[in-house]
């Protein structure tokens, strides 16, 4: 029996790179996609090391520069691969006051958080829907669910990557061409986001409120499989947000934005 393919965006380092350990020990094919090639191929060496049945493929690519997502399909069309699961991981963050940040940097992180996801989706979900089915992942954020001050455009990226999937899920179960579109949404994650000199400011959030990547990972993964819409991992963030329906948006900023202006570093 032939095994199945996904390909991971942002695979080089957390959320990512775990889905790419969980999907190999589930006898998945592994196409790794990030900027560091050099990273990318220590990581394929592992895993197929690893995992004696699985094929890993490195396809090095910056989904920050013009048309990158269609030259990331093409490149899996050149090297004959049919993918099974689209996991769209790859996204950027910044921290502090949007008129301190740098313009082209918030400009990177809009078309990595928004149009390569939607490109790629696109792409990929048509190919599937040709196929016969597939299934497509796409990481939002808790912070999809109430406008975040002094973290405002990534919040805005997620909350349309949210929108975006959910209405899509509907679509391809209308269509009923096999497709299932999922968006995962983690809270605080233990990974390097957390504290990036390249994002802005820091922000400080105590220890207990991280999860780890490997569980993130794996709820978003038997979600994305089972078919569902959505996926919050852990009962504080589903309660946050739940909450986040019964107040006024503005309320809701008001209130996180003094806790991020509170803690950021």
């Amino acid at each position: 029996m032939t095994n199945k393919t996904a390909l991971v965006t942002g695979a080089s380092d957390g959320i990512g790179l775990e889905f790419c350990k969980i999907l190999a020990g589930r006898g998945y094919n592994i196409i790794l996609v990030a900027r560091r090639k050099n990273k990318l191929n220590e990581i394929a060496k592992s895993l197929s090391e690893q995992h004696k049945n699985i094929v890993c493929t490195v396809l090095s690519n910056d989904l920050s520069k013009p048309q990158a997502a269609q030259k990331l399909f093409q490149s899996t069309i050149k090297n004959e691969l049919k993918v099974d699961l689209l996991i769209n991981n790859a996204g950027l963050l910044q921290n502090g006051f949007f008129t301190e940040l740098d313009l082209s940097t918030q400009e990177k992180m809009i078309t990595v958080n928004i149009l390569a996801l939607t490109s790629l989706t696109h792409l990929f979900a048509n190919d599937m829907a040709n196929r016969g089915g597939g299934h497509i992942l796409n990481v939002a954020s808790l912070a999809a669910w109430l406008p975040i001050p002094n973290q405002n455009v990534y919040a805005a990226t997620k909350a349309y990557v949210l929108s975006f999937s959910q209405a899509l899920h509907n679509e391809m179960r209308a269509a009923g061409n096999g497709v299932s579109v999922t968006a995962l949404c983690p809270g605080y994650t233990a990974t390097k986001m957390m504290n990036n000199p390249d994002q802005g400011a820091k922000l400080s959030v105590p220890a207990g409120m991280l999860q780890s990547a490997q569980d993130v990972a794996e709820r978003g993964i038997k979600a994305c499989l089972a078919g569902k819409p959505v996926v919050v991992p852990g009962f504080a963030n589903r309660a946050t947000a739940a909450i986040t329906h019964l107040f006024p948006k503005m309320m809701l900023a008001n209130t996180a934005g003094s806790y991020y202006r509170k803690n950021l570093q």
